[in-house]
């Protein structure tokens, strides 16, 4: 446990709008202040972005807690980079891909206590087009199915919106041409996704590499090259563990950047939000951010 002379101050940003905000958003606060912090909460009214409302607090406040899901992290991420503010994750979003990258818990009064516990472990950020991500960016499939998926689908359904909303998106998706540019070259590809993670897991339980950590110092990149997005069926259960490097069809690297260049404009997706156009310059941000978390994955 931490010992302040004084009870910690803590700003607390709950997403409301998130799967589990609003009905958790009270017993969230219940708990914080039971294990002794003192909770400072913009006003209901001020709907300014979470890195202004972390940039305005930040001498105010020994940390940033935030409660939502991957969106909401990522939201409040630059404004905690910026301050150099830990965080902590209440996890009440529809997939906490990044709470479960760094195994905190999904049970709410579990998550507090590893707040209180006051274990931190700095961790990596990606960066593309100076969009931060916590877990990962993409373009082509998974860019699709971010702007197909509505928020509505997701509250509603929770993870098996993302399943409903690829598999109607599976038979119109189409192969497209890319120039990939990394540390070893540059290559011609015809991919039907280009994905980059810096974390484990993603689009609600996807893992990006079955050996990827958020601080490993490297970014995790995965292509597509299969011909018809049907086929991506046959993949998914590789793509759930990991392990999809093992098919030929997929082109697996790792390194701290890659550049994507496509004959048309894309959509890129960072954190399911669609943040611009193809072309994309990802980058690894070594040990950006520190978060609190379980004593185990402490560093």
């Amino acid at each position: 446990m931490r010992h302040y002379a004084q009870r910690p101050r803590a700003l607390l940003l709950i997403n409301r709008h998130s799967r589990r905000g609003a009905l958790l958003a009270e017993r969230a606060k219940t708990l914080l202040d039971a294990a002794g912090f003192v909770l400072i909460e913009p006003d209901s009214t001020d709907q300014r972005p979470y890195s202004t409302l972390i940039r305005d607090h930040r001498h105010a406040v020994d940390s940033v807690i935030v409660g939502g899901g991957d969106g909401s992290l990522n939201a409040a991420a630059q404004g905690i980079v910026q301050c150099d503010l830990p965080l902590g994750i209440l996890p009440l979003g529809t997939a906490n891909d990044f709470a479960r990258t760094l195994s905190i818990p999904l049970d709410l009064e579990e998550a507090v206590r590893v707040i209180a516990a006051g274990q931190t472990r700095r961790v990596d950020l990606g960066d593309v087009n100076g969009h931060l991500f916590l877990n990962v960016a993409s373009v082509g499939f998974s860019a699709s199915l971010a702007r197909n998926l509505t928020a509505a689908a997701k509250k509603k359904w929770g993870t098996l919106g993302y399943a409903l909303a690829a598999l109607r998106l599976l038979h119109q998706s189409r192969p497209f041409s890319a120039t990939l540019m990394h540390q070893d070259g540059e290559e011609q590809i015809k991919t039907l996704q280009f994905a980059v993670g810096n974390g484990r897991f993603y689009g609600g339980g996807m893992t990006i590499d079955k050996d990827a950590a958020p601080d490993d110092g490297r970014l995790d990149a995965y292509s597509l090259e299969v011909r018809h997005g049907w086929q991506m069926l046959a993949l998914f259960p590789s793509l759930r563990r990991g392990t999809h490097g093992r098919w030929g069809t997929v082109r697996t690297l790792s390194g701290t950047a890659f550049t994507l260049h496509t004959r048309r404009p894309h959509d890129i997706n960072a954190d399911g939000e669609i943040i611009g156009f193809t072309p994309a310059h990802f980058r690894l941000i070594d040990g950006a951010m520190r978060v609190f978390a379980p004593a185990a994955a402490a560093r």
